[in-house]
């Protein structure tokens, strides 16, 4: 497979465990956001069942913005909950939960914070999804919808058992505001963000995150296909390609780490290629990569992050292992690593899919990939002190 052009159309989220056949239109629910919206056409595809509609984008242009917009969201979204189901999505800004509800794991493995989407009203359910629309770029927005689909898509066309996928949970901690700190915490199987909004400095941190997918691209009605990591492995060999005969093998022979989840992780560094003896060029590809983890926002909230993993990219060191050219029709797929004293990411595939064969479609290597997003210097915006969780961690091979 060669690799798919990494679009701008936005996809609305979708899950299973909601009304069947359920379309949500968030642009429907941007009025409740005060800031300007780009209008995109509406259209739709359905395939096997599962729908994908463009949206408008809540176009925001600087951190403030983005802080107020997702804040305007989520107190949107707070106004169609009961008193109950409130109390049961906003914690303490520093409540510990935060450090150990998210993970590459099932739902049905390590319990997720806040509210289970599948519990909500239509209404509740696209309120709570255009929190997410407010506070992610475009490209970020797509990336999120193509993995939620995704995991609607094993569901449908799988023989897997796994109960987790299409749900998904929404949390706060703290009060949503344009004044004092706060974050948002969502995902499910294949996903785990953490955002937290700082609107003092402002600044916007991603860390920690997981992104996952599987299967690596699956059909719609019109006959293209939908990849939620294609700009992922874009940037990840344009990187790779743009390095040396000797760099390369530096590279391939370094030691490629995991810092999972409900792990108080050590940030392992190990041997590898180090951003020192990379040239401007590739120093940029690099961190043109990170930027699908780090820099999910709006552009100012992307520099910032970009300038302060620049700042200490010398001492950073990079691995991989597996494929060294982009061709998805051979081979278990690559995994890497990042680590350096302002990022970590962990790239890993998993060679098994686990009952979720679908004829046709890769799903496990290239195919299942499970990636954490980390800040040694700045995780959860160091509101609280990283815990133990379920002391699950998913490496290459293992179930997730």
């Amino acid at each position: 497979m060669t690799p798919h052009p990494h679009g701008r159309r936005r996809l609305a989220f979708l899950s299973t465990a909601v009304v069947a056949a359920l379309s949500l239109t968030l642009a429907g629910c941007s009025a409740a956001v005060s800031t300007a919206t780009s209008s995109t056409t509406a259209t739709s595809a359905t395939a096997s069942g599962t729908t994908y509609e463009t949206v408008d984008a809540i176009a925001t242009s600087t951190t403030a913005e983005t802080i107020a917009a997702t804040a305007d969201a989520a107190d949107a979204f707070l106004a169609t909950l009961s008193d109950e189901q409130r109390a049961s999505v906003v914690y303490a800004f520093d409540d510990p939960t935060k450090s150990t509800s998210w993970t590459n794991f099932p739902v049905t493995f390590v319990q997720r914070a806040g509210l289970n989407l599948a519990d909500l009203t239509d209404e509740q359910t696209a309120a709570a999804l255009t929190v997410m629309q407010a506070l992610l770029s475009d490209e970020a927005h797509t990336t999120i919808a193509t993995i939620m689909n995704g995991d609607v898509y094993l569901v449908e066309k799988s023989t897997t058992t796994e109960e987790s996928l299409g749900q998904y949970y929404i949390a706060f901690f703290g009060d949503p505001s344009d004044s004092a700190s706060w974050a948002v915490q969502f995902g499910g199987h294949h996903l785990g963000i953490n955002a937290t909004l700082t609107p003092a400095d402002p600044a916007i941190t991603f860390a920690p995150t997981h992104l996952g997918v599987q299967p690596l691209a699956y059909p719609t009605a019109d006959g293209s296909t939908v990849g939620a990591f294609d700009a992922i492995y874009s940037d990840a060999f344009a990187f790779f390609d743009s390095l040396t005969a000797d760099q390369q093998a530096t590279l391939l022979a370094g030691d490629v780490t995991m810092c999972a989840p409900g792990d108080t992780c050590d940030f392992p560094v190990g041997a590898g290629l180090v951003g020192a003896d990379l040239t401007d060029e590739q120093r940029s590809l690099l961190l043109d990569l990170i930027a699908n983890w780090a820099g999910m926002a709006d552009a100012q909230s992307t520099a910032a992050t970009r300038a302060a993993i620049e700042a200490t990219l010398d001492s950073t060191v990079i691995a991989w292992t597996g494929a060294t050219v982009y061709d998805t029709t051979t081979g278990n797929g690559i995994s890497f690593s990042i680590s350096g004293p302002n990022v970590y990411v962990g790239f890993q595939a998993q060679e098994s899919s686990i009952g979720a064969d679908v004829a046709g479609l890769n799903t496990a290597g290239w195919g299942h990939v499970h990636t954490i997003y980390r800040d040694p210097s700045n995780d959860y915006a160091n509101s609280v002190e990283q815990q133990a969780g379920s002391g699950i961690g998913a490496g290459p091979g293992q179930r997730g």
